[in-house]
């Protein structure tokens, strides 16, 4: 754990280092008034936090006694503890339960990293039997992709003709699972928004086919995000609940921007389980969402 810590810290650097310079500049010399107040929110609205969660921030902020003579770091400190109870009820632990074989869809748009978080926790779940159904069978890239990570973690590919029925894919394959007795099948699906009626019809076939199969699946409906689209995540999250049932989230990329306050702006108006977040490429490099430890790395708490 300790060696994540210090990669998710390393991670949020572009985020930290944007938030916390410009805290120091807001609060040297300064007393904790209203002018300094609509500057430090301005600042959080800046960072990709979001107007509602940093009018929260600033409300539970300005409720604490503040000497004047507090450092940096005790006032990073409050507005990390601030940021960490917006947080809070987003951490969730991810269970697989004993469903035989439990369900979990990947959505998001192209480029989210739906094909690699499916070979990042494919590695999580090493024990278990796991196989993947190729579900975007209009990138071949993708379905190389998931065959490439699927052989690093030594499971199944069940892939069909590109661009082949994708409901029909995943009807074929989760029976093949149930025969192979898979602890697991992770479903890959297409992420084009650009054309979102396809987009619905297309998810909501695939969940109407798993149900024929397996009535109570998928368990998990994941919703990768790419961190580095800031606001624009949030609107994702909003859009693909309209679609279906995701009940959970995956955010990726955060070691690649500046916009990590999202996770507030998500929390605050979509409050939904973030399970997992990632800071970079390799298999090892993504872990389970903690509150507490991700607004330390934001503000920059050691």
């Amino acid at each position: 754990m300790t060696n994540w810590l210090k990669k998710l810290g390393f991670g949020l650097k572009k985020s930290s280092s944007q938030l916390t310079s410009s805290l120091s500049s807001i609060f040297k010399e300064r007393k904790l008034d209203e002018a300094t107040l609509d500057e430090l929110e301005e600042l959080l609205i800046c960072s990709d936090i979001g107007t509602a969660a940093s009018s929260k921030i600033i409300k539970e902020f300005a409720s604490h006694k503040v000497d004047k003579e507090a450092s940096d770091e005790d006032i990073r400190k409050l507005l990390a503890q601030t940021l960490n109870n917006i947080l809070q009820p987003c951490q969730k632990t991810f269970e697989i339960g004993n469903h035989n074989p439990t369900v979990i869809m990947m959505v998001g748009v192209n480029g989210a990293g739906k094909t690699t978080t499916i070979g990042k926790l494919a590695a999580k779940f090493k024990n278990k039997q796991i196989s993947c159904i190729a579900g975007d069978t209009f990138r071949a890239a993708a379905v190389e992709q998931l065959s490439i990570w699927a052989e690093r973690n030594n499971i199944r590919v069940h892939k069909g003709e590109n661009g082949c029925d994708t409901a029909a894919l995943c009807f074929d394959g989760l029976q093949e699972a149930i025969k192979q007795k898979d602890d697991i099948v992770f479903i890959d699906t297409a992420g084009r928004l650009q054309n979102k009626t396809n987009l619905i019809e297309e998810l909501q076939k695939i969940v109407r086919v798993i149900k024929k199969v397996i009535p109570q699946a998928p368990h998990h409906t994941l919703l990768c995000l790419d961190a580095t689209t800031g606001q624009n995540a949030l609107d994702q999250v909003k859009t693909f609940r309209q679609m279906i049932d995701v009940n959970g989230l995956i955010i990726n990329k955060l070691d690649g921007t500046a916009k990590g306050g999202i996770l507030a702006a998500i929390a605050t108006e979509c409050p939904i389980p973030v399970y997992f977040i990632g800071v970079g490429e390799s298999i090892d490099d993504m872990d389970t969402f903690s509150a507490q430890d991700f607004a330390n790395g934001l503000l920059d708490i050691n």
